[in-house]
C-alpha cells in the first residue's frame, strides 16, 4: 500500500459506548496492591479509563502479535511491530464510575519516516469520552510501527535519567502484574506475557513493562504528591522496560507542573511526562 493509500485513513473515525463499571477499577486497585474500595459515584483515576470500551476480535482476525489484525479502523501499515509512543491528555471533568459514557476516535494523523533502527510509522489517534452530552476527557494517542530488529542490530541508544528527584519510589515488575494489566485492559500482545516471543521474534530482554501502566503509574506518583488529579497530562516513551529488574517512578515539582520519569535499573529513562495541575 502506498503512502498516499495510507493517508486516506486520515479523518476516519468510529465510536463505542460504555458504562464505567466498578468492578474493573477495584480489580485495578489490587493490581497496585491497594484496597479494592471504588464504588459508584467515586471519580476514574487518571488514565483508568484505559480499563474501559474494549474490542474482542475472534481469534482468527489476530496478527502475529496477539493485536487484531490492521486495517479496519487503524490504517493496515505493513511493519510488523506496533509499540504505544506517547500520548497527551486534558481532563475537562471527572468520570463517575458507574455513568454511561460514550467514545469517539478519529484517525489524526499518518506520518512515515526512517529512523535509526529503520522505517517508521506514527498514527496519532484522537480519542473523545463523553459523559452525558459533556466532554469529559481528550486524549491524543500516538501508535508507532516500526520493523523487526536484524540479528545483528546494535542496542539502541539511550538517554540517562534526570537527576534531582524529589519523590522515587520502586516498582517491581513480574509476570503476575503484567498478566493483570493485560487482563484489564484486554490486551493481547505477545510481549507482555510470551517471553520467548518477546525476546527472539522481537528482540527485547524479556517479559516488556506496559507504556500505558508506566504512565498510569507516574500520573498517579504526581496526583499523589499534589493532592488532586492534574488538568493535564502528556507523555513520551523512550526506551522500553523489559525483564525481572525493578525500575523507578521518579519526579519532582516546578510550580504548577510536575516533571516525571521512569529510571530503568541501568539507569536510562524509560519514559518522560508532564503532569499540570
Amino acid at each position: 500500500m502506498t503512502d498516499r493509500d495510507i493517508r486516506a485513513w486520515i479523518g476516519r473515525s468510529e465510536t463505542a459506548e460504555d458504562v464505567l463499571r466498578p468492578q474493573p477499577a477495584r480489580f485495578m486497585q489490587a493490581t497496585l496492591d491497594r484496597a479494592p474500595t471504588l464504588a459508584e459515584g467515586d471519580a476514574l483515576p487518571p488514565l483508568w479509563h484505559w480499563l474501559y470500551f474494549l474490542e474482542a476480535r475472534p481469534m482468527g482476525e489476530l496478527g502475529r502479535d496477539g493485536h487484531p489484525r490492521k486495517g479496519g479502523f487503524l490504517p493496515p501499515v505493513t511493519l510488523p511491530r506496533r509499540m504505544w509512543a506517547g500520548g497527551r491528555l486534558e481532563f475537562h471533568a471527572p468520570l463517575l464510575l458507574g455513568a454511561a459514557v460514550r467514545k469517539r476516535s478519529t484517525i489524526k494523523a499518518i506520518e512515515e519516516k526512517d529512523g535509526r533502527s529503520g522505517r517508521l510509522c506514527f498514527v496519532t489517534v484522537l480519542h473523545e469520552i463523553f459523559a452525558g452530552e459533556t466532554l469529559a476527557l481528550s486524549e491524543e494517542h500516538d501508535i508507532v510501527y516500526r520493523e523487526d530488529p536484524a540479528p545483528d542490530a546494535p542496542a539502541p541508544k539511550t538517554v540517562p535519567a534526570p537527576a534531582g528527584a524529589a519523590v522515587s519510589e520502586e516498582i517491581a515488575p513480574g509476570p503476575v502484574m503484567l498478566y493483570r494489566y493485560s487482563a484489564l485492559t484486554f490486551n493481547g500482545h505477545r510481549i507482555h506475557y510470551d517471553v520467548d516471543y518477546a525476546r527472539t521474534v522481537e528482540g527485547y530482554d524479556g517479559l516488556v513493562f506496559h507504556g500505558p501502566l508506566t504512565a498510569t503509574l507516574l500520573v498517579d506518583l504526581a496526583a499523589r504528591s499534589m493532592g488532586r488529579a492534574p488538568r493535564r497530562f502528556a507523555f513520551r516513551g523512550l526506551a522500553p522496560i523489559a525483564g525481572a529488574a525493578p525500575f523507578r517512578i521518579e519526579g519532582r515539582r516546578e510550580g504548577e507542573t510536575m516533571a516525571l520519569w521512569a529510571r530503568r535499573a541501568d539507569g536510562a529513562t524509560a519514559m518522560t511526562a508532564d503532569a499540570v495541575f
